[in-house]
């Protein structure tokens, strides 16, 4: 992993922790592996953002190796077909992950609906009361829509989240049916019928080739007058273009957190929309959050050394479908 990445999420205590269980130099980081000798002895690796691609040449020099803990959300950009060839075990802190994420979206519906950015906006211009339901008829949250895409670790923390508050749930995945969204507490639909339907659509699908843009020009036309589009998965999964004309025209509202390209540029309107609240990639862990991810991979670890199977295991299978 990359060494602040170490020093952030692994700082004395969780190091100590570390070497209860396992013969460990808790003070050492490898940011590659070109000049590491006792690659070949290692057993489990913890990785975290940053990590080499494991491969083949690699996996050569590291026959001892039979599980990776990965301190962070998707394996795809290290874990290789040769490591599930080698039949390493893998584990991921996605779940952890998912926790802060699906707490940042719950803010967002619950702010959305209750029109609060665009009330505050207001408030701090004006400096004066106003009659807000007059101004924003309908508006709280009450009943109403939310529509959910995505049954991920993430949407389905996300669901779980909204379960206690008086919302209709909506959900459209297309390896989800209706038993599994009503056991989530939600009603299965299609994508089109979500997206027209919902006060609020929440995106939670993992970039895959055929989620790129699902929220172009056409579903975005489809949303209701006032809805607010929340976007805290990947920026492919809308056309950026097509966001900003209707964000642009008023009609809907915004709360983006990733973005296609990463960073949009400095003259995008969508900066400075007042109902556009574009943030950078904050949703999902920083600062003390990722504390739980350490957390999940230690258990792991523990877990491996007590020959307990991996409770956060990560299966080839399921990588064509997820993050």
């Amino acid at each position: 992993m990359g060494r602040r990445h170490r020093d952030t999420m692994f700082p004395p205590a969780e190091r100590q922790r570390l070497t209860a269980y396992v013969d460990i130099d808790p003070d050492h980081v490898a940011e590659d592996f070109d000049d590491e000798p006792a690659l070949r002895d290692v057993e489990i690796l913890i990785t975290s953002w940053g990590c080499p691609v494991l491969d083949e040449d690699l996996l050569a020099r590291a026959p001892a190796l039979k599980a990776i803990v990965h301190a962070a959300g998707s394996v795809k950009h290290h874990v290789t077909q040769a490591c599930w060839d080698r039949g390493i075990a893998v584990s991921s802190a996605a779940a952890a992950n998912a926790v802060p994420v699906a707490e940042y979206t719950v803010a967002a519906v619950l702010f959305a609906n209750k029109r609060v950015l665009e009330i505050g906006g207001i408030y701090r211009e004006h400096r004066a009361v106003s009659d807000w339901s007059q101004r924003f008829p309908g508006f709280g949250n009450y009943r109403r829509t939310v529509g959910v895409v995505g049954a991920s670790l993430i949407g389905r923390k996300v669901l779980e989240l909204l379960r206690p508050y008086e919302l209709d749930l909506l959900l459209a995945d297309p390896y989800a049916d209706a038993e599994q969204a009503a056991a989530l507490g939600a009603r299965h639909v299609g994508l089109d019928e979500l997206v027209a339907d919902s006060d609020v659509v929440s995106l939670h699908a993992p970039a895959l080739p055929e989620t790129h843009h699902i929220l172009d020009a056409r579903r975005l036309a489809s949303m209701r007058d006032g809805a607010t589009l929340i976007n805290t998965a990947r920026g492919s999964l809308v056309d950026t273009a097509a966001l900003t004309a209707e964000a642009a025209s008023g009609r809907i509202h915004a709360v983006i957190d990733v973005t296609e390209p990463e960073v949009l540029p400095a003259a995008s309107p969508l900066y400075s929309l007042p109902n556009v609240l574009l943030t950078p990639h904050i949703a999902g862990s920083l600062g003390g959050e990722l504390r739980r991810i350490t957390s999940s991979a230690i258990d792991e670890v523990v877990r491996y050394c007590s020959h307990r199977p991996f409770a956060h295991a990560v299966h080839r299978a399921a990588l064509a479908t997820s993050a």
